[in-house]
């Protein structure tokens, strides 16, 4: 029996449950007979508990009849307070009736042996429960090895997903910003106007995902006018018509510089830079929309661009006051503006302000 025993089963640790010392010894002296190394003992049931959550138990044999608690409350014990997976139980019992070994089995017990126990046939009963529980461990142990890369390969997917976000998103910054360098601005605009058309849509219903989306797509509402002439996008005076037919050319320019892509930041983004300039009762460009026609993302950011246009300075002229701003845009609600979310600005008006001031240009302020 001892050479089908492997190295690793007799270094398994035995905890033997046996109120009577005789029992203790012989259980005792027929493992380590046998080679297991590891062979705990108690002969007070009540003490078991400690141990198994104080040892790292492979297998109990337990008796049944004893005083304090008998085995099936020892199994009960360990069931309800014992947090972990229980080790194996091995029953050993002087009851031969089958109702006393079916409640050992229905209590957690893994098998039994009738008392007297034939020393071979115990051993090859202690030997079957542990390759089955080593098996469990080794399963449980390569499961977690498991668990633990694929964790950690969805936190380096996520992080490499994070960062390609971040990138396209720093792409999609500059190009907004790219824009406004040619038309003289800071960068600050779009940021201010980007911030406001989140907060009304934010206001009017939209949800975070698509704030965020606006958030990080509206700053390129204006990448058409990289295609624009400086003789007309930098001129200082007024536009003649001619001029001011190939100034309107930069929404649609815009447009198809950020179409054509399945990402949903640079659609939604082409969608903007498309409808900005279009107002509410159709006399906007390029195409004349109205009403709904235009996207709600388009119509939001005309909103936020036109108010933070007119509350700073430009070279062309001086900042308006918030008052007359708000003033203007009441009065082009229904026509510029949809009135519903010229509802939703001044109800929001305060934090309008606050992004303004926040990210003032320098020097003013």
């Amino acid at each position: 029996m001892s050479s089908k025993i492997s190295d690793d089963l007799k270094a398994a640790c035995i905890l033997v449950v046996d109120d009577e010392l005789p029992n203790v010894k012989l259980l005792e002296r027929m493992l380590s007979a046998k080679g297991f190394r590891q062979v705990l003992t108690t002969q007070d049931p009540c003490q078991v508990l400690d141990i198994v959550q104080g040892n790292e138990i492979d297998l109990i044999l337990l008796d049944i009849n004893m005083p304090k608690m008998d085995g099936y409350q020892v199994m009960e014990q360990l069931q309800s307070q014992f947090d972990g997976e229980l080790p194996p139980i091995l029953v050993l019992t002087a009851q031969h009736a089958q109702d006393f070994r079916q409640r050992a089995l229905d209590n957690g017990a893994r098998d039994y042996v009738t008392k007297p126990f034939d020393a071979d046939e115990l051993i090859s009963r202690v030997v079957n429960l542990l390759e089955v529980h080593q098996a469990n461990k080794y399963m449980s142990h390569e499961n977690a090895i498991l668990d633990e890369r694929v964790k950690q390969r969805t936190k380096e997917l996520e992080e490499a997903h994070q960062q390609l976000h971040e990138s396209r998103l720093q792409v999609v910054r500059r190009l907004g910003r790219a824009a406004e360098y040619r038309d003289n601005e800071t960068g600050l605009h779009i940021i201010r106007m980007s911030k406001m058309a989140a907060l009304i849509a934010k206001r009017a219903g939209m949800s975070d995902e698509e704030c965020d989306l606006l958030l990080n797509a509206a700053p390129m509402h204006d990448i058409g006018k990289i295609g624009i002439p400086d003789y007309v996008l930098l001129k200082p005076g007024k536009l003649d018509p001619d001029e001011w037919d190939i100034m309107k050319t930069h929404a649609q320019i815009g447009a198809d510089i950020l179409a054509g892509d399945d990402m949903p930041l640079l659609n939604m983004a082409s969608d903007i830079a498309l409808t900005h300039h279009e107002k509410w009762d159709g006399s906007g460009y390029p195409n004349g929309l109205k009403g709904e026609e235009i996207p709600l993302v388009g119509r939001i950011t005309a909103l936020a661009d036109v108010f933070d246009a007119l509350t700073s300075e430009r070279p062309y002229k001086k900042a308006w006051s918030v008052e007359d701003a708000v003033a203007l845009i009441k009065q082009e609600s229904g026509k510029h503006f949809e009135p519903v979310l010229v509802e939703h600005f001044l109800t929001i008006l305060d934090s309008m302000v606050e992004i303004k001031d926040q990210y003032a240009e320098p020097g003013v302020g």
